[in-house]
């Protein structure tokens, strides 16, 4: 099929988990996975979110909050059910094991999941915001000027971050969960120029999009630069207090530029995008056709493809299927 320049957004999302890939479609998402044996599993269910049915949902930069929120629960849940296919069946309980039991009352699996949630989030708090705070004010006595110091925070903030994807992408695993990162977003962008959903229209799509949760990372980034450079405390713990506090109001300003770069492709847009668009090569790797697969199984279980290139596109893929056999 012909390369097509025109790009209809389908509202699709999703994320790698461990051998597979979860994709979102409004209230629906689905988990596929390879499982040990080859075969591919999939689980459908609905996850309505923290604010669902919230008037705070459609304000501007408020709704940015509760779509990062509820993307970090998802995230994990989906990266539980995965990881489910990969623990051994013979592992006997440990007495930790058996605590968690306790202290959850048998809910050890939402007990741990909130855990890990919050265990993630101080451990990006204190990578990505305090410490790089911390290494500028250290630094701030070779240079007085406020400025300039804010400016050398934001920078050592992307540094470390860019440091981060680099160490961890060296794991095995994690190399995968990048190639599955791939597999994902070269499923959206080949729907979304109008190709057929099939592994080799899959193949020759961009593992790179616009809407990727590592651009928003990025977009987090630097409108915390440009945030803490004009908002300044004289209290140490107020400092890094602000930091901390403002996570929120960074998060809702991101989703708006990640949401807007997503459904136009005017030039200014671009040239914001191009960041994201670099950090993703760190963050996705090319998928091989087994992988391809699952995204594609993922997809499919949520989102009708052929509808959405015949209602976008004009392309009948019913008809070309019947052209073809004649």
């Amino acid at each position: 099929m012909k390369r097509r320049k025109i790009r209809h957004y389908s509202g699709i999302g999703g994320q790698a988990v461990l051998e597979g890939v979860m994709m979102k479609n409004k209230d629906m998402y689905a988990v596929a996975v390879r499982k040990p044996d080859g075969d591919i599993a999939v689980e459908v269910d609905e996850y309505h979110g923290i604010g669902y049915g919230s008037k705070l949902l459609s304000i501007p930069f408020v709704r940015g909050v509760f779509v990062f929120a509820d993307s970090l629960i998802l995230g994990l849940k989906s990266l539980n059910y995965s990881s489910s296919f990969y623990e051994e069946a013979d592992e006997k309980p440990t007495k930790f094991d058996e605590e968690i039991d306790k202290v959850s009352s048998g809910h050890e699996d939402t007990f741990l999941m909130v855990f890990t949630t919050l265990l993630s989030f101080a451990f990006a708090i204190g990578l990505f915001m305090v410490l790089p705070y911390l290494l500028s004010e250290y630094l701030s006595r070779y240079a007085r000027n406020e400025s300039i110091v804010a400016i050398v925070e934001g920078v050592l903030r992307i540094f470390i971050f860019i440091l981060y994807i680099l160490l961890i992408s060296r794991m095995k695993d994690i190399k995968r969960l990048f190639m599955y990162h791939g597999a994902e977003h070269k499923c959206i962008n080949c729907i979304e120029r109008g190709r057929e959903l099939t592994v080799d229209n899959v193949r020759r799509s961009s593992r790179l999009h616009k809407r990727c949760g590592s651009s928003f990372i990025l977009f987090v980034m630097l409108v915390s630069i440009v945030l803490f450079f004009f908002i300044r405390v004289d209290s140490l713990v107020w400092r890094i207090g602000l930091r901390i506090l403002l996570i929120p109001v960074i998060s809702g300003i991101s989703y708006e530029i990640i949401r807007l770069a997503g459904k136009t492709d005017f030039f200014l847009i671009r040239l914001i995008s191009a960041p994201g668009l670099w950090l993703q090569r760190l963050t996705t790797k090319e998928p091989d056709d087994d992988m391809i697969e699952v995204a594609i199984k993922s997809v499919e279980a949520v989102f009708d493809w052929k509808e959405f290139l015949k209602d976008s596109f004009g392309i009948d893929t019913e008809e070309e299927y019947e052209e073809d056999r004649s």
